[in-house]
């Protein structure tokens, strides 16, 4: 099919997103060009304006526009057959603060590019195609990620969802405390039950992502594409060490259950599995990290208290996963015991790994042989929306190189000729899944 992605258009548009952010210009000059520092947090004014935006661009294009009462955006080009289900590609346009603009925004542009491009090639779709902007992939407003896809696959409970607590005011004093996104996102002006929100059998035959791969492999091989064979299992969890404080001078060594010692242990003996589980398995997929610390009361001459402490671990095999918090829950037991204090433990969420389509697998291996582009069939260690959207339909993602593997930082980047080969990718994929 003759079909010819508008490359100044969508780097355009990719730079006009950017540019729809809460972080001023950036002026470091240390940094790469080009670079936009963006911070773009759901339901925010910022937000909010980049889906007036995109709605916009959609409807200029012939496309249908839908939410629903999450926020979840659809991009419809109606296809002949109504009774089919449709064909869906998308990603995110939200953004943690101080991110990247390639971030998600290169999935749902360049979604919206391939139907663009399609339509103007002429094609006619059997199946409708749909572009997807998810609302919340990021977790930095309520704490977890995927919410409006968790909502679409039903992976989530919607009541319980609603309750989630917005945490943008420890971010940002203006803003109201104790909201929950029952709140938030009728502020929005999104309404209905969540409930709503969950996508009925067959409503996607296919589901295709296109996605930066945020990590160094493609580059440092010199490989055009990536095709995505499963994402990794998330598992998120908080801590609240509590021990006993006390004035920095007057509490003497033997007597101090100092929480902080105590979460410094923790984090470390953390560590010390997922690398052990790395070595026995002769690999790298598993992967922990302690992202965020809190120490009450704070002070350089108190003892600390009170610690809270969150942890991220994945893993694309659940068992190994569940064999490092094992060996870790065992250390915390000790810890608890030799250092006399007391450690809660939070889920945030447990997911199960995506396996990719083996049939969208192939299709996109014809498509990159036939175009005469190099891939690696490879796995995501970083989840995205189309882990939850794998139980609502088959699944697959095409990755895309990124400079130096970076992402979530102003640097992040991607070629302007990796952009338009991965979209092309994307669109001659749309095409044949849409008329199967």
């Amino acid at each position: 099919m003759n079909v010819t992605i508008n490359t100044d258009r969508l780097l355009a548009e990719l730079h006009h997103l950017a540019r729809l952010t809460d972080c001023p210009p950036t002026q470091d000059r240390s940094l790469p060009e080009p670079t936009q520092a963006v911070t773009r947090i759901v339901f925010t004014p910022r937000d909010l304006e980049a889906r007036a935006w995109l709605t916009a661009l959609a409807e200029a294009a012939g496309f249908s526009v839908r939410t629903d009462a999450v926020g979840n955006t659809f991009l419809r080009w109606q296809g002949t057959d109504a009774s089919l289900g449709a064909v869906g590609t998308g990603s995110h346009t939200d953004a943690i603060p101080h991110a990247g603009m390639y971030d998600g925004t290169v999935g749902v542009l360049g979604g919206l590019e391939a139907m663009r491009s399609l339509k103007e090639a002429g094609f006619t779709p059997k199946r409708s195609i749909e572009t997807l902007m998810f609302t919340s992939e990021e977790p930095t407003r309520f704490g977890i990620g995927c919410i409006g896809s968790r909502l679409l696959g039903g992976v989530i409970d919607a009541e319980e969802a609603d309750k989630l607590r917005d945490r943008l005011p420890e971010t940002d004093p203006n803003a109201e405390a104790g909201l929950t996104l029952a709140d938030v996102r009728a502020g929005a002006g999104f309404s209905g039950t969540l409930a709503s929100v969950k996508l009925p059998r067959g409503y996607y035959d296919a589901w295709v992502e296109l996605h930066i791969e945020q990590g160094p492999l493609l580059e440092r091989e010199g490989i055009e594409l990536g095709i995505v064979t499963g994402i990794a299992a998330p598992a998120s969890f908080r801590y609240t060490v509590d021990g006993f404080g006390g004035h920095a001078g007057a509490l003497l060594m033997p007597d101090r259950r100092d929480a902080l010692c105590a979460a410094a242990e923790m984090i470390l003996s953390v560590e010390r599995h997922a690398r052990a589980a790395n070595e026995k398995a002769g690999g790298v997929d598993t992967v922990a990290t302690v992202g965020m610390v809190g120490v009450h009361p704070g002070a350089v001459n108190s003892v600390p208290s009170r610690v809270t402490l969150t942890l991220d671990i994945r893993d694309t095999d659940v068992g190994r996963r569940d064999g490092v918090m094992e060996a870790f829950h065992a250390d915390i037991a000790e810890i608890e015991q030799r250092r006399r204090v007391k450690v809660r433990e939070e889920t945030i969420n447990a997911d199960a790994p995506a396996k990719s389509s083996e049939h969208i697998v192939g299709v996109l291996e014809e498509l990159c042989e036939a175009e005469g582009a190099s891939y690696k069939k490879m796995v995501s260690r970083a989840y995205h929306d189309s882990s939850f959207m794998a139980t609502v339909a088959p699944v697959a993602m095409i990755f895309i190189p990124c400079r130096a593997g970076v992402s979530h930082k102003p640097d992040e980047y991607s070629t302007p000729e990796a952009i338009a080969l991965g979209t092309r990718i994307l669109a001659l994929a749309l095409a044949k899944l849409a008329n199967e």
